[in-house]
């Protein structure tokens, strides 16, 4: 029999943690509460990589789940060198299960933000690489595969809650046709959709994988259009 921890939830210190780093944002302050980020923010954080990426898997087989700051959990330092908000931390805990067929940044996934009082579901491609936006145009032109496309996105919409989203350019881009059913769709240089809400009760307990698997469910077939017409 293992003794090895396993996820039983997140807990109010945690909650309490990023309220006060939002009022008090400096590397002083961080410092003093850095055993409380550790414990209350991170140790959690990587039993619920584990739990939840396994949970993924029934979803998306080649969801890669790495429970470390850098690999599945985002680090909480801000790159400050070209912003003009100079405080040093990000105010939320960011967690991302990635496609296993390309780097991190470059891949589809399933994304999980806690910025209390609120949490965040999503799916897809926050941006898609300049090295992948052909294969993406081509796809959402493609008479089969931008038909599928338009029926995800519309799925995803028709849900209360949900949002399709992600930036985009003004103009449909040069050698496509703007007259297109899917003109609205070629802007896009990030794709995904998602749902947010106040922070569940379940977010102190192990059904925190049982709440997330149910919302990311509806957003699973857009991941899987892009994992397998993108990247």
């Amino acid at each position: 029999m293992s003794d090895a921890p396993v996820f039983a939830g997140f807990t109010k210190e945690t909650v309490r943690f990023f309220a006060a780093l939002r009022k008090n944002n400096d590397r002083d302050w961080f410092a003093a509460h850095r055993e409380t980020y550790d414990r209350q923010v991170i140790e959690p954080a990587k039993l619920f990589v584990t739990a939840m990426g396994a949970r993924l898997r029934a979803l998306a087989p080649g969801i890669v789940a790495v429970p470390a700051v850098n690999k599945s959990i985002f680090r909480i330092y801000r790159d400050t060198r070209f912003s003009l908000d100079p405080t040093p931390y990000k105010t939320n805990l960011g967690i991302y299960f990635w496609d296993a067929g390309r780097p991190k940044m470059e891949a589809t996934g399933f994304y999980f933000q806690l910025e209390p009082p609120d949490i965040y579901l999503g799916a897809g491609m926050y941006m898609i690489p300049d090295s992948l936006l052909g294969r993406y145009r081509k796809a959402v032109v493609d008479p089969k595969a931008g038909a599928e496309l338009r029926k995800v996105v519309a799925a995803v919409r028709a849900l209360p809650g949900y949002e399709v989203e992600g930036e985009r350019y003004k103009r449909v881009p040069a050698g496509f046709d703007a007259e297109h059913p899917n003109a609205e769709l070629l802007k896009h240089k990030g794709l995904w959709a998602g749902f947010g809400a106040k922070v569940p009760e379940e977010l102190f307990s192990a059904r925190l994988v049982d709440y997330c698997f149910e919302r990311f469910e509806p957003v699973a077939p857009l991941h899987r259009w892009l994992a397998k017409h993108v990247g």
